[in-house]
């Protein structure tokens, strides 16, 4: 069969017009994604398109299925102590790293001890942050002690950037990444491409089926689609909403979709004027009609929300309701603040990010009804780590979903949680008691109270504007078999084959 790659060289309009196939392995799945990789070291990755990679080449202890069920992974099984202190996961015997060599009981002390080390500069240190001492007891044994009872503890090992690395490749990660995956890494061209090949040993038998995984760098979305519907491409990853009604008359395509706690929102920082008034974020909250935001940016694929808790979760809380814009009071608590007259400020959005440029701009114009003038600047987005998040008054972002609620809620609104200190600086006392005591009970009534009276004290503070849980699609060729989409939004592609 011929194939083709598209070249980011090559001028858009050829890539409408179709290009010239040329020959590849059968087995090579390509893959479309919108930004290049900036990290390969899997414990510092913070993009979508960054854990794609990473969820191809390396594991973690455990793994969440396509139904969010947390499954045993690199490890076999795990028990916990009555007190939820002390947990013991054993490993699986059968596991080889890339590079020929026996996984065990070091390499995940490693791991975990390394993403701990404040210089290691991971995101997912605070995910960890429970863990008092961590040791090997024999070469498939690892024992974890707790600072406090932490019921999710073996969740959090399904994350992105928990990935178990071999101790004695951590410093060529960056560069020549060794995992445990069903993938290896070959190559990597910056902007281009990235080319995996097939691990054969594998600790899954039999698996994976495709040979290869070539990961194309595609910034420009038009470009993207126009190569799946020539066939340059097998799968576009995160799939643009817009482009969603289209495909699905394709005969060559299919959309694959599924419900996500991924989420935009509206980041406000609580400590710079004019929000550092919670009559200000309220008044702005009151604007904002978040059924209509689903439409406008999303397409209609994903449910308005209060939180990260995404309406398909049992700890939503749906006695607080998504009430009508209320114009006059938003301008009442305006003039109450001090802002009779409304209020200009700076908002930026991603400019490559076409779906939050969207959200912005409809934001913008909900706000504008009240007073609040919110005058858009598109800003790159490879800057906007450095030059927007944690620093601007207010701005245009979206999280992907964690593994568990807690990771998922601590980090980014507990005071000392590492996103909150990134993004909206919020302190509430109730919101880190409530934090505090949901991680350390194994009690889900209990644990589902005090979620619902988070959701109500986030609703009535507003520490930023969360919109909307947004679906997952991707766009597929009708000859990849067995590929499901996952809530995630990784890529799983062990179980994938090409027919012929």
């Amino acid at each position: 069969m011929k194939r083709l790659i598209l070249s980011l060289a090559v001028p858009l309009a050829i890539a409408f017009a179709g290009l010239t196939p040329r020959a590849e392995a059968q087995g090579t799945m390509r893959v479309a994604v919108g930004t290049s990789l900036n990290q390969l070291d899997p414990a510092l990755t913070t993009i979508g398109d960054e854990y794609v990679y990473v969820h191809l080449v390396f594991n973690g202890l455990s793994r969440i299925d396509h139904d969010l069920n947390v499954k045993p992974d690199l490890a076999e099984s795990w028990t916990a102590s009555e007190d939820l202190r002390t947990w013991t996961f054993k490993l699986r015997p059968d596991v080889k790293f890339h590079h020929g060599r026996t996984l065990d009981a070091e390499d995940v002390v490693a791991t975990v001890t390394r993403i701990l080390d404040p210089k290691t500069g991971s995101r997912a240190r605070s995910n960890l942050a429970m863990i008092k001492s961590v040791q090997a007891i024999d070469p498939l044994t690892v024992k974890f002690d707790l600072e406090f009872p932490y019921a999710g503890f073996a969740d959090i090992f399904a994350d992105r950037q928990v990935r178990i690395i071999a101790r004695d490749r951590v410093s060529t990660l960056s560069t020549e990444p060794i995992g445990t995956g069903p993938f290896m890494f070959k190559s990597w061209a910056p902007g281009d491409r990235m080319e995996l090949v097939r691990y054969p040993g594998y600790f899954e038998k039999n698996l994976p089926k495709l040979d290869a995984v070539t990961v194309r760098v595609i910034p420009e979305a038009a470009a993207r689609i126009a190569a799946l519907e020539s066939g340059a491409i097998d799968i576009v990853w995160n799939l643009p909403y817009e482009s969603v009604d289209k495909l699905k008359k394709s005969s060559n395509v299919r959309v694959d979709s599924v419900s996500t706690a991924t989420w935009d929102g509206v980041i406000i920082n609580n400590e710079r004027p004019p929000f550092n008034d919670v009559r200000v974020r309220k008044a702005l909250a009151l604007t904002i009609d978040k059924a209509a935001l689903v439409e406008l940016a999303l397409f209609g694929q994903g449910d308005p929300t209060h939180s990260p808790i995404p309406p398909s979760h049992p700890y939503f809380n749906r006695s607080i309701g998504f009430p009508e814009p209320d114009i006059a009071a938003a301008k009442k608590l305006l003039a109450e603040a001090g802002y009779p007259n409304g209020i200009d400020v700076p908002f930026q959005v991603p400019q490559e990010r076409e779906q939050r440029v969207r959200f912005g701009v409809a934001v913008r114009d909900m706000a504008r009804a009240a007073g609040i003038r919110l005058n858009v600047e598109r800003v790159p987005f490879a800057s906007y780590a450095a030059n927007v998040s944690g620093k601007a008054q207010i701005y245009v972002d979206g999280y992907f979903a964690r593994p568990t609620i807690d990771s998922a809620l601590y980090p980014f609104y507990h005071s000392g949680g590492s996103w909150n200190r990134q993004l909206w600086h919020y302190k509430d006392a109730r919101v880190d008691k409530i934090l505090d005591e949901a991680r350390t009970t194994n009690d889900a009534a209990r644990r589902k109270a005090l979620f619902e009276e988070f959701q109500v004290i986030v609703n009535d503070t507003v520490p930023g504007i969360i919109a909307y849980s947004a679906a997952h699609v991707n766009g597929v060729r009708k000859n990849v078999e067995n590929f499901k989409s996952t809530p995630m939004q990784w890529l799983e592609l062990k179980d994938v084959n090409l027919s012929r």
